[in-house]
């Protein structure tokens, strides 16, 4: 099963000639509030390469395995209240990646509609699903047995997700059935 909707390679092919038909599927966003300033580009059908510079290093981290893993490429900015906290960082730069998801997407023709990936890591254990029906909804089932991992503050990853899903108009379920 694949991330382009766990099909199998027959769908995944026509997806990446639909994808390769000369419709780029990209976008460009800014966001800009009192507290942040925001800049996304993405290119779905890319190669997995990432530069994200939001000055929190292992929330750079995540954002560029993201990218490799889905092969997506993605150059993320964001510059916020930081001598305050992180959370306008976070769940703005959630908003703006669901946002540049939804333009790149347009009218989702020749996708599947959902999808699910499953990440092993040594200790961990991560899933998501996600339906790109337009009905917006995160279900969120991960505990951390520390607060900060690395400097990102994990008790923020709810805020980015809610802000993705709720952006991108998708039904998102994360789950982490062990890890610390």
């Amino acid at each position: 099963k694949n991330f382009y909707g766990g099909r199998g390679e027959k769908n995944t092919e026509k997806y990446r000639r639909n994808a390769q038909s000369g419709k780029m599927r990209k976008a460009k966003i800014g966001r800009r509030t009192k507290e942040t300033a925001i800049s996304v580009e993405l290119y779905i059908d890319g190669k997995g390469r990432a530069k994200a510079d939001m000055g929190i290093g292992f929330f750079n981290h995540m954002i560029e395995t993201f990218a490799k893993t889905g092969l997506f490429d993605i150059k993320l900015s964001a510059r916020g209240d930081m001598e305050i906290d992180q959370h306008h960082t976070v769940e703005d730069a959630g908003i703006a990646l669901g946002q540049a998801f939804a333009q790149a997407l347009g009218d989702k023709k020749g996708i599947n509609r959902a999808g699910f990936f499953v990440y092993p890591m040594d200790e961990a254990l991560a899933v998501a699903a996600v339906d790109l029906g337009g009905r917006p909804f995160l279900q969120y089932g991960a505990k951390f047995k520390r607060r900060f991992c690395g400097d990102f503050d994990t008790d923020l990853l709810e805020d980015f997700l809610q802000g993705f899903a709720t952006n991108l108009k998708a039904n998102i379920v994360v789950r982490m059935p062990f890890g610390r």
